[in-house]
């Protein structure tokens, strides 16, 4: 895979100190007297750090999170007497601990149990890699990832988000959405060309979400990166609902598009059914 795929870890900065100001992504409204702004503000600071900026001052975390140097002051020390963030001079970083709240999704949720050692059958079977994904608003966020033994130079693990208009499990996913939540989707999304072949048009996306939702996999052929091929398939619930993606991913120089869908959505869809039944055993 091309050395160049990044994935997305900036977040714009959130003005927590008005009410009406929302998360990145967020469109619904805020449940009034439910809202507990300063838990938002403590996420919008650990949400600060990332691949580009791993440490940050007091004023360049407060910038970045949107709020007053006061404000992210008290949070990066409750965060630091927490465990969660350390401090070296005026640099703060975020310790491992914070793995701990993605971890707790991760155990949350027995689908990812199940669906490992699938994923590794797969990639026996197809010698290529595998990941599933869930969606989070415009992006996809990586849960689960099955590489295989090649060397490759990568940057996607568990965690890593990309955008879900581009990428074959971000439209199955999106897929899955009404109309309404379509569209709401497509609109708040950042459609860049990433590559002379990014389909960036709302109209044209619509109509190829319609022919996945239709025939229950999709396909980009190097709209997210080029050289980059993926192929995906559903993950589903006992009610028919898509909660996750699978995919194979592949190289261009390898395989082609067609030779992809001949060669690898037979056991792809077949492994996706399977875990998609665990699923509903055990729901």
């Amino acid at each position: 895979m091309p050395n160049s795929l990044k994935t997305s870890t900036r977040n714009p900065p959130i003005t927590m100190s008005d009410p009406s100001a929302q998360p990145p992504g967020e469109t619904a409204e805020r449940p009034g007297d439910s809202f507990v702004q300063s838990f938002a503000r403590g996420l919008a600071v650990i949400r600060a750090f990332d691949a580009q900026r791993p440490s940050q001052t007091l004023s360049e975390v407060a910038t970045t999170a949107g709020l007053t140097r006061a404000a992210a002051r008290r949070i990066l020390l409750t965060l630091q007497t927490l465990g969660y963030v350390d401090a070296e001079g005026r640099q703060f970083r975020l310790t491992a601990k914070t793995l701990d709240l993605g971890f707790a999704y991760l155990t949350s949720m027995p689908i990812w149990n199940l669906a490992e050692p699938v994923m590794e059958h797969l990639v026996a079977q197809v010698h290529e890699s595998c990941s599933a994904s869930v969606l989070d608003r415009t992006e996809i966020v990586y849960v689960l990832r099955v590489p295989t033994q090649k060397i490759i130079a990568i940057n996607l693990a568990t965690g890593s988000r990309l955008p879900a208009f581009c990428t074959s499990m971000g439209r199955v996913l999106l897929a899955g959405l009404d109309e309404a939540k379509l569209d709401e989707v497509l609109a708040a999304s950042e459609l860049r060309q990433r590559t002379p072949r990014t389909v960036t048009d709302p109209a044209e996306l619509k109509k190829i979400i319609a022919q996945v939702r239709e025939q229950q996999w999709a396909i980009v052929d190097q709209e997210l990166e080029t050289g980059l091929i993926s192929i995906s398939a559903p993950i589903r619930d006992r009610q028919g609902r898509i909660i996750a993606a699978m995919n194979v991913s592949g190289n261009a120089q390898r395989s082609t598009a067609k030779q992809m869908i001949r060669d690898f959505l037979p056991p792809l869809q077949a492994a996706a059914l399977r875990v998609s039944t665990l699923v509903a055993l055990r729901g």
